[in-house]
């Protein structure tokens, strides 16, 4: 095996100063154009369609895309797809879409073939940041400081890890006997966990490279450096069972984008097709009858303890029966309105009484109507079975239906986005 004097370049690294040295020699001015690349085949083996399921109210893909775009540091962000509906919600988050080719589509393609694929067909881009998207823990700050790295210090390659105290043993077969023997430990004096640094473990979040690493077949090489998170935010869902306790672990520390959730004061919740199932039940005396779940009822008086005021609407479009409505008010000690006009204006008029703004309101709707009210309000949210383009529309898709605790959702996502914030906004105030 051929050895490395000191001071000795590798044919690698050799390769990779003399691109530098060219692009110092002609004088070029061009920012080096860095683009994020989210691998989402369609033919997931685990999960099906994993990449779109809905994580905590947002397609998993969603967590990186909005990650990647809050930074700031991107000059274009990509989806890398073979399939239609994957690039759908990816375009509909706000990325490009990469329709890979049969070729690197296949359960033998390789990420790196892909990339080197994407790389071919957008010769502009210098920078590729592969950003896995099984990572929902990812923010905008630990992309902004990798970048840095790359575009500030020089570095060829970037990778994220995180520190892991684990002790590891190997399984030997030798023959018809099997045996294990320690690898980064002496079992003779096991070190304290404070007392030893651990080891930098890959965790999957990002890659950046330069484009000439990726079309000599690498990720990482050149002048190389690890970037670590914190273990909270290295989450990698690999199975379904992962799944409910990543979904635990995004509602704590994930990235919930640029609102201000501490800032809503008012929730403002459709009667029909949210509070209740849209359904109205008659009886043979002429009796007119709506039906609310108890979870409904007990998230409402959550927020209200919190103090939050809580208004239900009910509009020309879909009217419920006054006397119905009133006896809704009592139950739920909420204030009703009656909306007649658009559903904007009506809103609009009525945070102007209230002394708000939009960024002071967090709206649950489920029609067409609403579609304005939930891209203006400062948090939205639509029960599952609305229709698509209401789902397009909120920040936020509930995973119960209309009448059966998607009010009770919605309110326990703000409660804890809230908190979130509360628990960031200590962590950064001096002390």
């Amino acid at each position: 095996m051929a050895t490395k004097r000191r001071g000795e370049q590798s044919a690698e690294e050799r390769g990779c100063n003399s691109v530098k040295r060219k692009r110092a020699e002609s004088g070029a001015e061009r920012e080096r154009h860095t683009a994020a690349v989210i691998l989402a085949r369609g033919g997931s083996k685990g999960i099906p369609l994993k990449n779109i399921k809905m994580l905590a109210g947002v397609p998993l893909i969603g967590w990186v895309i909005r990650a990647a775009q809050d930074s700031g540091v991107f000059h274009s962000i990509w989806v890398s797809t073979d399939h239609d509906e994957i690039e759908r919600v990816a375009k509909k988050w706000g990325a490009q879409v990469h329709r890979r080719s049969p070729e690197v589509s296949k359960d033998t393609s390789t990420s790196l073939e892909t990339l080197q694929e994407f790389s071919r067909l957008n010769p502009d881009v210098d920078i590729i940041c592969n950003i896995q998207a099984t990572s929902p823990c990812l923010h905008p700050c630990h992309l902004k400081q990798a970048v840095e790295m790359m575009t500030g210090q020089g570095y060829d390659s970037v990778f994220s890890v995180v520190r892991r105290h684990h002790f590891r043993w190997q399984e030997v077969k030798k023959r018809e006997n099997t045996f294990t023997k320690p690898l980064n430990l002496d079992p003779s004096r096991r070190p304290r966990r404070q007392d030893w640094d651990g080891e930098l473990c890959e965790n999957g979040s990002f890659y950046f490279a330069t484009k000439e690493l990726v079309g000599n077949g690498l990720l990482q090489g050149g002048r190389m450096a690890y970037f670590e998170m914190l273990p909270e935010y290295s989450v990698d869902i690999d199975v379904d069972i992962d799944w409910p306790v990543a979904e635990q672990r995004v509602l704590r520390f994930g990235y919930f984008g640029k609102d201000q959730p501490e800032l809503v004061r008012l929730l403002l919740c459709n009667v029909s097709g949210c509070l209740t199932d849209g359904q109205l039940h008659m009886s043979v005396g002429g009796l007119e009858m709506v039906s609310i779940h108890n979870r409904d009822l007990a998230g409402i008086r959550m927020l209200k303890n919190e103090g939050m005021e809580v208004i239900l609407i009910s509009s020309s479009d879909n009217p419920i029966p006054v006397a119905l409505a009133d006896k809704l008010s009592q139950q739920t000690k909420c204030e009703l309105r009656h909306f007649k006009e658009q559903k904007q204006v009506e809103v609009e008029r009525l945070i102007v009484e209230k002394n708000l703004g939009w960024k002071e309101v967090a709206y649950l709707g489920n029609d067409v109507p609403d579609v304005d009210c939930l891209n203006l309000a400062g948090i939205s949210a639509v029960p599952m079975d609305s229709p698509m383009v209401v789902l397009n529309a909120a920040n936020y898709t509930c995973q119960s239906r209309a009448g059966h605790g998607a009010l009770r959702e919605f309110i326990e996502h703000i409660l804890q986005l809230k908190k979130s914030a509360q628990c960031r906004s200590e962590v950064q105030s001096p002390m």
